[in-house]
Parts: structure tokens; C-alpha cells; sequence
């Protein structure tokens, strides 16, 4: 299984995280908890997807650009030495996710404030990255209609005075 990256909004942090264990883009409502979130597959927060809001912002690619803040699990139990990490239970979440991430409020602003015209170059401008180099088969066409679900995602998150977070999982 390779890593699962599920972007979407939240009123606030307790939300965010209301069973942390369940992904975000569900199926069937039995699941767990609905969220509006966007199936990123493999463009992990810290990296694609910041080259991205690099792109829009302008600016030089940074891991600080978003803003991370790690919610779940959190942070104030991770263990603080190799010897507290060796002593984990198998399947602690520390070992094996899932993450659940904030994102600064300028990343949800930036994408939000994304003119509809400037979608179809920032894909021909992001599908040129390295992270991107190792998937032939990852064109502008395939970036674009994950750029417009980002964008409506943080558009309605505005709208609804809302954050926007990341589940990652799947590894």
C-alpha cells in the first residue's frame, strides 16, 4: 500500500481530528465521519503540495511555506529518544500514522484566491517538478483536476470560516 494523502476542511481542530483513525473521502456514510475532502493519493503535504502553493504564492519552495501544525497523534506523546520509540506497541500510531495535519490559514486563502484562468499554467508549472519527474504518466491534464478539487475544497473552507487539514495514512 503506498501512502494515502486526504486533504479537507474543518470548523476547527477537535473536528479535524474526530476519529482520526478513519480516512477522510469515504464511500458510504457507515464508514465514519463525512468530511469534504480531496483524494491526493501520493502528493504529500510537505512536499508536492507545497511546491504547489509555492507556485501560486510566488515565493521559494520551503517545508515551513504551509504551515504545518501535526494534531493526531499528538504531539506532546511522541516519544523523545530512539529508546521510547523501541518500546512502542506494535501498531501505535506514532509507528504507523495515521497523521492528521493543520495547514496555516494562508495556504486555504492562497488556494481560494486562485483565479480560474491561471489553473490550466500552474499545471503545466507543477507538473514539471521533480517529485513529479518519477510518474510518467503525470501530464498537466491529470494535475489540473486536482488543482480545481484543491481549489473548490479551500474555496468552500473560506466560505464556511473553515481550516483546512490533511489525513495522511496508508503507509
Amino acid at each position: 500500500m503506498g501512502a494515502i494523502n486526504e486533504y479537507y476542511r474543518a470548523t476547527d481542530r477537535d473536528a479535524a481530528i474526530v476519529h482520526p483513525e478513519c480516512p477522510r473521502v469515504i464511500d458510504t456514510p457507515d464508514e465514519g465521519p463525512a468530511f469534504d475532502a480531496v483524494d491526493a493519493g501520493k502528493v504529500d503535504p510537505e512536499y508536492e503540495f507545497c511546491k504547489l502553493v509555492a507556485l501560486i504564492l510566488g515565493e521559494p519552495y520551503s517545508v515551513d511555506l504551509v504551515g504545518l501544525t501535526f494534531l493526531y497523534p499528538p504531539p506532546e506523546g511522541a516519544p523523545q529518544s530512539p529508546e521510547e520509540a523501541d518500546a512502542l506497541p506494535e501498531g501505535s500510531p506514532y509507528l504507523e500514522g495515521p497523521v492528521v495535519a493543520e495547514f496555516a490559514g494562508r495556504v486555504r486563502d492562497a488556494l481560494a484566491g486562485v483565479e480560474n484562468d491561471r489553473l490550466l499554467a500552474l499545471a503545466a508549472q507543477w507538473s514539471t517538478i521533480e517529485e513529479f519527474e518519477i510518474y510518467s504518466d503525470t501530464g498537466p491534464q491529470d494535475l489540473l483536476s486536482l488543482i480545481e478539487e484543491l481549489v473548490g475544497l479551500a474555496r468552500r473552507a473560506k466560505e464556511h470560516d473553515q481550516q483546512l487539514y490533511c489525513w495522511m495514512g496508508g503507509w
